[in-house]
């Protein structure tokens, strides 16, 4: 069948499942978006205000269904706004594929209008890229990425292709997907029998999981481990959702910001079954303590993982599901019952608590309120700052991809953009976005895509006039010297998003936040409320950088 380049990307798109695209046209790109007005019956295009709105839509959108997300844009500063968010999606390996449009081919290198060398600003944050310019290299190029970005750790892939192939023609040949190729494991039943007995003689075991597990879908394996050796389980942040907060053997994020009990617990297991963690500056903060009286075993899909930042006991390089199943039939039945007290003795010392607003915001108390009067299903997603540390500690997590945050990169503005994707990929769920006035000042301006689609999205503004977690941080360990954190902003939320379309309410106390979100709940399109927090409001506990839970401040 004959059809240009451009209709071939549309087919290859419905080759792999794909009916949502995030983008922006430009002249480049005119031949896709032609197509894609052709095809507006089974690819639904999502316009956004800005292409790096679009990145995080797609990103959102792929953390919130398991979906591979896709996003277009055209050449020059349209492929260069999508940069954030690629590494976005590269440090938290989310699949992603970004098809950028670039000048003709008899333009390339010549500093044409608009153009500029996609691949080789993004070499280092994708999984891999391709140019194409031949038609010839398209269908493959195409579909490769599709398997790149879902292969072993994911990631994101950028395909560049140059105006001319898009219109130039070619006979189309239908194809299936191409066949996901298994990472080269070490996994062994000798292996899974030497990890096993680790686990069988431990005495004080803890299981940390991480985005992998997420990824892998192996939260049920998880479970199921930690119920039958009776394991008490920590999160990272790119982890929380894999355990439900109800659960009795759950005790919370670990890390800088994570829970007392958490952190404890790493510190005086014996041993620790890391899942899907690559143990980061912000989990490890000191790596040669962490962990320090335990074996460490490590399973994760990606063998450079594996030590790089922690020195481990032993590891199993492969898929956690895969990995779980193998070992959960060869782990015995064990009762842990006192180091389970232990740990909540820890927890009772020292928990997280919701403090009485006595009639001022507070924003752990924000968070309850918005967790007991919403769907369990509900997804929260964050920006970055001190709301982003509140909502992973208040946040009542029930099932894995209701809560996205941007992790790695930890990129204020990811919020308002992944909050679009994951409404469209999840019509019929509530979306609570979660930020700060310093966040949501980079990326507001999706509100009009928001709008434009009608995205019953609930915008919670953590509104404290100042640019929060640095400011803590200047507070703390700077002598209070506030360079520019305080940016004496005179932002009206409610009377923009009135402006952009939507609805808006400014609260002062929780009762107001009440009236405010019953009302939200009835409106059908995107809501903002602007919640005026107190300054003197900080992220506690801490775990300040390079230190241990020996040095963990509270107040």
């Amino acid at each position: 069948m004959k059809m240009t380049g451009a209709e071939l990307v549309m087919n290859v798109l419905l080759e792999h499942g794909v009916d949502t695209v995030f983008g922006y046209p430009g002249g480049t790109a005119l031949f896709l978006y032609d197509e894609l007005y052709k095809y507006s019956d089974k690819i639904k295009h999502i316009l956004v205000a800005h292409e790096q709105g679009g990145a995080h839509a797609a990103d959102g959108y792929a953390r919130a269904t398991g979906k591979t997300g896709v996003a277009f844009s055209t050449s020059g500063p349209g492929a260069t706004n999508l940069v954030t968010g690629i590494a976005t999606a590269y440090m938290d390996s989310i699949p992603t594929v970004f098809i950028t449009a670039n000048v003709g081919k008899h333009l390339i290198g010549r500093d044409a209008f608009q153009e500029i060398c996609i691949t080789g600003v993004t070499f280092p944050i994708t999984k891999h890229n391709y140019f194409v310019n031949d038609i010839n290299d398209l269908a493959d190029a195409l579909r490769n990425a599709f398997r790149i970005a879902n292969e072993g750790r994911k990631g994101p892939v950028l395909v560049d292709i140059t105006k001319d192939v898009t219109d130039a023609t070619i006979d189309y040949t239908p194809a299936e997907p191409l066949p996901l190729r298994k990472v080269t494991s070490n996994l062994s039943d000798e292996k899974a029998k030497k990890f096993a007995e680790y686990i069988n003689k431990s005495k004080k075991p803890v299981i940390q999981v991480g985005g992998g597990v997420i990824a892998s879908e192996s939260y049920r394996e998880v479970l199921e481990l930690a119920e039958k050796a009776d394991i008490p389980m920590v999160t990272t942040l790119m982890g929380m959702g894999a355990v439900p907060s109800s659960n009795e053997k759950y005790f919370g994020m670990l890390g800088m910001h994570g829970s007392y009990a958490a952190n404890k617990c790493i510190a005086e297991s014996d041993l620790i079954l890391t899942l899907g963690c690559r143990f980061s500056d912000r989990v490890a903060l000191n790596p040669d303590h962490f962990g320090k009286k335990a074996k460490i075993l490590q399973v994760d899909i990606d063998k450079s993982e594996i030590g790089k930042n922690v020195s481990v006991t032993d590891c199993i390089i492969g898929d956690c599901k895969e990995v779980l199943d193998t070992l959960i039939p060869l782990v015995e039945k064990a009762d842990h019952k006192e180091w389970l007290a232990q740990i909540n003795e820890w927890n009772s010392e020292k928990p997280m608590k919701v403090t009485q607003s006595n009639g001022k915001m507070n924003p752990q108390e924000i968070i309850e309120y918005l967790c007991d009067n919403s769907d369990k299903e509900t997804i929260y997603v964050t920006d970055v700052g001190q709301h982003q540390m509140w909502a992973a500690q208040y946040v009542k997590q029930t099932s894995p991809r209701n809560f996205l945050s941007s992790g790695g990169l930890g990129t204020m503005g990811f919020g308002y953009g992944a909050a679009i994707g994951a409404q469209i990929g999840n019509p019929d769920k509530r979306v609570i976005h979660l930020t700060g006035d310093g966040s949501f000042h980079m990326n507001l301006n999706e509100a009009c895509t928001a709008v434009s689609n009608d995205l019953p999205i609930i915008t919670v503004i953590f509104n404290n006039q100042v640019l929060g977690m640095v400011y803590q941080w200047q507070t703390s360990f700077y002598d209070k010297r506030y360079s520019n954190t305080v940016p004496e902003r005179k932002t009206d939320f409610v009377k923009l998003i009135e402006a952009f379309g939507g609805n808006g309410f400014r609260v002062n106390n929780i009762d107001e936040l009440k009236e405010a979100y019953e009302k939200a709940l009835k409106i059908g399109g995107p809501v903002w409320i602007d919640c005026n927090i107190a300054l003197e409001n900080k992220v506690l506990p801490m775990i300040p950088n390079g230190k241990t839970i020996d040095d963990m401040l509270f107040e």
